[in-house]
């Protein structure tokens, strides 16, 4: 009975003693695991294009409030774009499941080294270009695209396809001018609008 009672508390001492060594060794880690920078949930992605020298704005909005539920999302075009017209885009993405609903673009605009977004037509659209203005490009002078520049001419009706990549190789072929094709990265939001010039 003595003897149990004499070896009790060592056996306590040295489970106490292995207790602080490993709380010890996990705090004092040299090498501790880098932060996860968790994907955001995109529900809206809003294009506004505002015609040089006056004119109505239209606006492109993709809204899917169920995130990846059953209910299809919602893609509205406000009207028609003007030939012979250049129209200057901004482009915001925001979570609207979250609240408040979440402005995501800050977000992106501050990793700008680690986001691209392209613009893709198809049939007879113009192409979109990337705007000049210093706050659309990253700390390294590439493009990150938020605001886009579309001059329309003759008649169209086709699709264009906002594309936000994350990680893309900016570095690669033609990617700085807004190819997708060499791009890499993962893919953040993918929306398809249906647009017609007349």
């Amino acid at each position: 009975m003595k003897t149990i009672q004499k070896s009790q508390p060592i056996k306590s001492y040295a489970l106490a003693m292995v207790a602080a060594l490993t709380f010890f060794s996990c705090s004092n880690d040299d090498n501790p695991a880098p932060p996860v920078n968790e994907e955001e949930l995109i529900t809206t992605v809003t294009a506004v294009y505002t015609p040089v020298g006056g004119g109505t704005a239209i606006t492109l909005q993709y809204k899917d409030l169920d995130g990846e539920g059953a209910n299809a999302p919602v893609i509205t075009v406000s009207g028609n774009f003007e030939k012979n017209k250049t129209y200057n885009g901004v482009l915001t993405f925001k979570n609207e499941l979250a609240n408040p609903a979440e402005d995501i673009t800050p977000e992106i605009i501050a990793e700008g080294t680690e986001h691209q977004v392209f613009y893709q037509t198809t049939g007879t659209l113009n192409v979109f270009t990337y705007s000049t203005a210093t706050s659309n490009f990253d700390s390294n002078g590439k493009p990150v695209g938020l605001q886009s520049v579309f001059t329309t001419t003759g008649a169209a009706t086709d699709t264009l396809t906002i594309t936000l990549k994350h990680g893309p190789n900016k570095t690669a072929n033609n990617v700085a001018s807004g190819d997708i094709t060499n791009a890499g990265g993962s893919t953040d939001a993918q929306v398809s609008f249906t647009l017609t010039v007349l």
